[in-house]
Order: structure tokens, then sequence, then C-alpha cells
């Protein structure tokens, strides 16, 4: 679900590094924390993705926690964690707990795109990265992505998942949300935080409201950013969303004049441009987007559909597809889009662990999922298809079912301060996800991003009003008019830029 953010400039989420103050040895315990707790052996590192450009200095140390938690003496898995102290000299004594989306995706990599929006958070609180299990450093669960597509025999597929198993360091039954949370809970508790902030992305939406139903004794306040709810099952509405972000893409396009002027009907080329390439693919030859290297790739509507998608995650992305979709079909000039999907295949394979993620999936979405014919119906009228779902539940067939929560499907009810953060062209987690989580958490407020995508803690005021919101622990008197100013990144009228 949730992807590495494109590199495509600042706009494509990297944020500019941070350079963090040296931190002190962890041996000391800090006010307000148990006084009992055993400091866990921290020492010097880097966290970031292996292949980023973008580092922060920190602290690691590896948490040691049974892969059954019903059988703690059986095999042991460690747990990466990250400790990024308060600047302050007394710092509060609730830590904030960063928590990444995917599923699979490692808090101690993407952390480090989304930094800035937490900076003055960091001012006076500890932030904690810890990779959940099956990801990053910590026992990362992975396996080739499955080569495959709605077309595949169903035997195929499950070939495929079955030799993604064989490959996999651990047994993916304990590789689930329910036994995270407990994984996130003994972090805490070793650490000494008697209670913490929680902030979750996307899929980490989803552990933080697990974490907040199972531990709220130590649960100070919530953020959930790109809200997955407790009881939505993620799949049957992937695609829909997505055409609906698409559309109202289009439509931003349509009520722009420099935008409507290059590009009359955007929905009309995309249109073209999809049967051309259903009928026949483009054979399309480029230098690579990232070594410059010539190569001859063949470009599908398959592809073209997989990079439409991931460019609508962000307002500056999508500021790209009028222009990259007109240029393909109405000029046949395809290497533009060809090199765009290149770039968002390579990203979206990197940062995820897909047998983690297969878990989680084959464990809590699912067995849950029964779409009816007019569904089925709906989901092919899209640009997307029904693939993402037909591949995810014949791959489920032969995953094995996990370990969840006798109420984990059930809406999670608190009355908790929770900040709920939504895009309103959000094509994975729209707000209308947010509303629904809403109903049964009585002390929350929603906001909603005006022509803004998939995650938005970064977003011009919005680290003001987190930073104000984890100070008060209370969503009252938050001082939120500022969203409503907000606006998408503008369109690109040609390769040059945005008119000015």
């Amino acid at each position: 679900m949730r992807k590495r953010r494109p590199l495509t400039m600042r706009a494509a989420r990297v944020q500019t590094l941070i350079l963090l103050y040296g931190l002190a040895a962890f041996a000391a315990t800090a006010a307000g924390r148990a006084a009992h707790a055993a400091p866990l052996e921290f020492h010097e590192c880097q966290v970031g993705a292996a292949d980023a450009s973008a580092h922060l200095q920190a602290r690691c140390a590896t948490f040691m926690v049974p892969e059954d938690r019903q059988h703690p003496g059986g095999k042991q898995v460690g747990l990466k964690v990250a400790l990024l102290k308060a600047r302050s000299s007394s710092p509060k004594p609730d830590a904030f707990f960063y928590i990444a989306g995917g599923p699979g995706q490692a808090s101690t990599e993407s952390f480090v795109q989304e930094a800035a929006a937490f900076d003055r958070i960091r001012s006076e609180r500890d932030v904690v990265l810890v990779d959940q299990r099956g990801t990053g450093g910590s026992n990362r669960m992975d396996c080739p992505k499955l080569a495959v597509d709605v077309d595949t025999d169903e035997s195929a597929i499950a070939q495929a998942a079955a030799n993604c198993l064989k490959q996999l360091p651990g047994d993916p039954r304990f590789y689930t949300t329910s036994v995270a949370v407990q994984d996130l809970d003994a972090v805490r508790a070793a650490m000494g935080y008697a209670s913490v902030d929680l902030y979750g992305i996307s899929y980490g939406t989803r552990v933080a409201l697990q974490y907040l139903r199972t531990y709220p004794e130590h649960t100070r306040s919530v953020v959930l950013d790109g809200v997955v709810p407790a009881d939505l099952a993620l799949g049957p509405d992937v695609s829909l969303d997505a055409q609906r972000s698409l559309g109202l893409i289009f439509t931003r396009c349509g009520e722009d004049p420099a935008c409507h002027q290059a590009f009359p009907d955007p929905a009309a080329d995309f249109a073209a441009l999809q049967k051309e390439l259903t009928a026949r693919p483009a054979t399309v030859t480029l230098r690579d987007p990232l070594d410059g290297s010539p190569r001859t790739e063949t470009l599908t509507w398959e592809k073209v559909a997989g990079a439409v998608r991931l460019m609508s995650y962000q307002s500056e992305t999508a500021s790209l597809l009028p222009l990259l979709i007109h240029q393909a079909a109405a000029r046949h000039d395809y290497a533009p889009l060809m090199a765009t999907a290149l770039i968002f295949t390579g990203e979206i394979q990197e940062s995820f662990a897909e047998g983690m993620s297969s878990s989680v999936l084959c464990t809590e979405d699912a067995p849950f999922l029964a779409p009816d014919a007019a569904h089925a119906a709906a989901l092919k009228d899209t640009y997307l298809g029904a693939s993402t779902l037909d591949v995810l539940m014949k791959s489920c067939k032969v995953w094995p079912r996990g370990v969840m929560a006798p109420d984990f499907k059930h809406p999670v009810k608190s009355g908790k301060p929770v900040l709920l953060l939504s895009g309103e062209d959000d094509p994975i987690t729209p707000p209308t996800n947010a509303a629904r989580a809403a109903k049964t958490l009585s002390n929350s407020l929603s906001l909603v991003m005006p022509g803004q995508g998939h995650g938005n803690a970064f977003r011009g005021c919005v680290p003001r009003i987190l930073a104000e919101f984890v100070d008060a622990a209370a969503v009252k008197q938050l001082d939120t008019g500022c969203v409503k100013d907000m606006k998408p990144f503008p369109f690109f009228v040609n390769f040059s830029g945005p008119k000015p």
C-alpha cells in the first residue's frame, strides 16, 4: 500500500537531509521514565535506505523478541531500534514513535524522507523508530516480487507464492500487525517510556490503531496520516480509489487555464493511450533514467497504469501526468513515460518486504473479501482493472494465515486524542477512510488537505499543527485554519516546468 516516495524533486517527498546533533549514550535513565527498565545497548549508526542519498545520524540497538510469542523460549528475532534523542536538555517523558507504511516498509528507512515534518516535535521529545518484524533490519521477510498478472494461470501464481515461502527466514504466521504491536510495546517498556505518542502513515495507521486498542494506558496521543480503518479490508477498492483520484487530477487540469490550454482533454488522451497500448505495446529506446545507459524496453498498458497510480500519490508528481500522457497519446513519444515507469517500478520493488506484506494481507484482508458481480464489473471499468485483487486472492490461497487478535476487525473505540490527516486526491486512503475511523474515536479531529495526495505530515503548516497537537495531546483549540489555504503543485505544461 504505502510506497517509497518518488525521487523526482523536492516534490517527490525526499526531504532535505536534516543534520542531527550527536546523541549521548543511552546508559542513564531519563527523568520521568521507569527507573527499573534495563537500557538497550545503543551504538552510533545512520538511518535511511542503503541506496538513498540522505541519511540521519542516530543511535541503534537490537531488541530480541520471540518469533512465536506463545512460546517465548523458542526462536528469537532481532528488532532494529533507532533512537533520535530530543535536543532539549530536559526532554518530555513521552517519546514519539514513528510507524512506517506498506505493509512491508521499514521505519528506519522511510523516516528520513519525513524527518523535516517532525523537527519541532524532536526538539522536546525522543523519536523512536522500530523496524516492524519482517522489514528492514528486523529479520526482513523478502522474496522476488511475483511476476504475475490477472491472466496468469492460478497454479502458476500458487507456485510463485510457494517458492516465496521457501525463501523466507521466518514463519510468516507470526509477522502480522497483532504480533507487531506487542513488539512495539515491549520496546517501549525496555526503553522506560510510561507512555508514547504514535504517528502512523498509511498501513502504519492500522498498526497505530491496533496499539491504541491494545495498550490505551500507554498511549498519550495518535496521529493517523492516510487512514486505514481497522474494520476495512484492503483490496476491493484500490482500483476504484485510484480511478477517483485520477479523475480529480484531470478535473483540476481542466479548471487550470494553462493546463487546459495545453491539454484540452487529458481523460480522452488517457483513454486513447490505453486503447493503443492494450492492442499493441510500444517498443521504446531510451536512456536509463538512473545511470544514463542506453536500453530498449516494452511499454505495456500495465506499466503505464502502475506508474500513473504511483504518480497520483503526490500533487508534485501528479502535476506531470497530463503532460506525460499527452506526449505519449498525441505525439507517440513514449520515452518520458517509459522512463517514469522504470523509476517508479524500481522504487516500489526495493522498498517493500514482499513476504511480510503477504503475511499481513493474507491474514488481515484477503479472508474478509467477498466482491460481488457488480463490484467486479466496476473494477474492470477502471484503468487498473481487477488484476490487483485477483492476484491477491489467488496467491493468498497458499499463504498461511497468521496471528490475529479476536477483535482486530472491529472498529477501534477510544477517547484518546487522535488527529487524522487525509489528502483530497489520495488514490489509496481517501478522506472517507478517515471519516469511517473517526466515528468511534470520540476525541478526534479530521483534516483534509485540498488537492493533495497520500501522506501529508510535511505539507505547509501541518508540521506546526502536529507539534502543537502532540505538545498538548488535545485536538481542541488547535489552529488549523491554514489547511484550507493549501494549494496543489501547479501542472507542468512542458518539460521546462509549470508556467510562472
